[in-house]
């Protein structure tokens, strides 16, 4: 997440992936239900755009964006369901445009923020770094929702890091959204890469420990998959708490999925 050119990259190869899955679907296909309650494909990639044109705004005017804040204040429970609603109803080569352009435009703007600028967001002020990674921990996320339901195997990729990093990261985001006390203690994190090699976040020798497969905790703190259905491990009752709560992305707490079978 350090080097801005990076991420930068590897949001636009994220990006790039899942393009390629969803490019050349028949019309029919962008209806597809996903496994978000009421969220298509075509929801999927809506949302995806209208958080792009979001962080577009935040980086480029932040009053534009304080008066999209405003809106979503005022309705927390809705504008993301009515921001992926409008879009989903567009045709799908016009949504398809939509997303590539708007994804494109952000690219540029982040590209050119000056270093140690921060902008607003819906969480903690965003840097163009740290903004670059939270959009592409979503679009893996939804691109995740979207390959589930038209059952295309992904393959894991170094990329993960990023959504790695910004889990653990936001460990006490995840109480606050919850108005729960946040552990005042460290945690530490230790997950298998795709590659073989081992992602380390937090001291050695804390007393709470996850531990796993990068994959899985990806899957668990973007909320789509259940904590029952990862091989995780957790070490002392605080980052076991924590495994049951954890979130990745900025907004209300997120019910989570259900365990498979349920």
């Amino acid at each position: 997440m350090s080097d801005p050119v990076a991420v930068l990259d590897d949001l636009r190869d994220e990006s790039g992936e899942l393009d390629r899955i969803v490019g050349e679907l028949s019309e029919e296909r962008w209806g597809t239900p996903t496994p978000a309650p009421g969220w298509t494909v075509a929801h999927q990639i809506a949302h995806l755009a209208w958080t792009d044109r979001a962080a577009l705004l935040a980086a480029t005017d932040a009053e534009a964006f304080a008066a999209e804040t405003e809106k979503a204040l005022a309705a927390p429970d809705r504008f993301v369901d009515e921001g992926a609603e409008e879009g989903a109803k567009l045709p799908p080569g016009e949504l398809l445009a939509r997303w590539r352009e708007g994804r494109e435009r952000l690219q540029e703007a982040l590209r050119a923020v000056p270093d140690g600028t921060r902008f607003p967001w819906y969480g903690p002020p965003m840097s163009a770094p740290a903004m670059a990674t939270a959009r592409l921990m979503e679009t893996w996320a939804h691109g995740q929702d979207i390959a589930d339901a038209l059952g295309v195997v992904r393959v894991p990729t170094a990329r993960l890091r990023h959504v790695a990093w910004i889990g653990h990261r936001a460990r006490d985001y995840a109480y606050l959204v919850r108005g729960l006390p946040a552990p005042t203690e460290p945690f530490r994190v230790e997950l298998l890469a795709p590659d073989g090699q081992m992602w380390t976040y937090g001291p050695e020798g804390a007393a709470q420990k996850v531990t796993g497969t990068a994959l899985d905790f990806c899957l668990l703190v973007t909320q789509r998959v259940h904590r029952d259905d990862t091989a995780l491990v957790a070490e002392g009752p605080d980052a076991g708490h924590w495994l049951t709560i954890a979130q990745a992305f900025a907004g209300p707490a997120g019910p989570g999925r259900a365990p498979e079978g349920a």
